[in-house]
């Protein structure tokens, strides 16, 4: 949002005029005389003016739309989060205004702009793994604007959060390659800054440490487009195939990764699992039909959406300001197939 654009106060200090003339004049309220509304209507045009949709939502009431950010729709995982949401929405008789950040901050800040100026009651968002500064959802939160976040995080927003044990899921894959054989497990992740990279990254190593396999660093590759970037994907690959030793297995941590970097391991004539596993956070539901069929942690996605938007309408119709938020914590789960068979056998 455009929070500098010329206001109706600014409109009347500029003519002289009371708000309450310029407010009608632009309404073009009998009341005001035509020579006023020209005047007014002409300022208004050549200064750019735009009505604030949030004053005339809380003027209305609720616009009965929420606003929802995500990084793109063609991600399975993110597809059925949406599913979630849309059907607790619509049964709450609220429409939902989705839009994809496609990993890039700018894009997320210009996102939730045109959400604003759509007059949405409330938004629900998924950091962008560009995303570092949250200052612009920062002031949208001070202004009232109610916000939940889901799957990806910010701590420094106080609000409901949902995502899901992503420390104890990286930790139940990792755990799942040392029993299947695997020594030396590499791990492509997102975004640094991500909470998501943090908390996954958190859980692999939790399992290597508990077992007495040294942490190391060459194996662990950060991307900070999540994987949509082929190219940064691909060099993360190449660098772990030139590790020495080479790694014999890989937890890949999104669902874009992990899909990707199962295409860049085949068209590099790569084995899967003889020549390296692969074990990945994955809501495809490919899983199964994949060569080798994908073993995978899955999240409860629709459920994510489902909860998520149960608590920003809680929020948005509460008749007090809500003080107190909940972090809610889905559990994972681990489907064992075949990219991961046991080096025993």
């Amino acid at each position: 949002m455009n929070f500098d654009a010329i206001t109706i106060r600014d409109i009347a200090r500029e003519l002289h005029l009371s708000v309450s003339t310029v407010s009608k004049a632009l309404r073009d309220s009998y009341e005001i005389s035509e020579k006023t509304k020209k005047l007014v209507m002409e300022f208004a045009q050549k200064h750019n003016y735009r009505p604030n949709p949030m004053a005339q939502s809380l003027k209305k009431g609720h616009s009965k739309s929420i606003g929802i950010v995500v990084s793109s729709i063609d991600n399975q995982f993110f597809s059925q989060v949406i599913n979630g949401m849309e059907s607790e929405a619509y049964s709450q008789g609220y429409n939902v205004i989705i839009t994809q950040s496609h990993e890039s901050y700018d894009l997320e800040v210009q996102n939730v702009s045109h959400l604003i100026h759509r007059a949405i009651d409330g938004l629900l968002i998924s950091i962008a793994t560009e995303t570092a500064d949250v200052e612009h959802l920062r002031k949208l939160q001070q202004q009232g604007l109610p916000i939940v976040f889901f799957d990806r995080v910010s701590n420094e927003i106080d609000t409901h959060k949902v995502i899901v044990d992503n420390r104890g899921g990286a930790y139940q894959a990792t755990t799942h390659l040392l029993d299947s054989g695997y020594k030396n497990i590499a791990h492509i992740t997102s975004s640094v800054t991500s909470s998501v990279t943090t908390q996954r990254l958190a859980g692999y190593v939790d399992a290597l440490v508990e077992r007495g396999v040294g942490v190391n660093e060459e194996y662990i590759k950060y991307c900070l487009h999540g994987g949509l970037n082929l190219d940064e994907l691909e060099l993360a690959v190449n660098e772990l195939m030139q590790t020495e030793p080479r790694p014999d297995a890989i937890l890949t941590a999104s669902d874009r990764i992990t899909t990707s970097t199962m295409t860049l391991l085949h068209k590099k004539n790569i084995r899967i699992p003889q020549d390296i596993a692969l074990v990945g956070f994955s809501n495809t539901v490919l899983a199964d039909v994949l060569n080798p069929s994908l073993t995978s942690v899955h999240q409860p996605a629709f459920e994510i959406g489902r909860k998520a938007t149960e608590m920003l309408l809680s929020i948005i119709n509460s008749k007090r300001p809500v003080t107190e938020f909940e972090n809610v914590i889905l559990p994972t789960e681990l489907f064992i197939r075949s990219s991961s068979a046991s080096k025993h056998k």
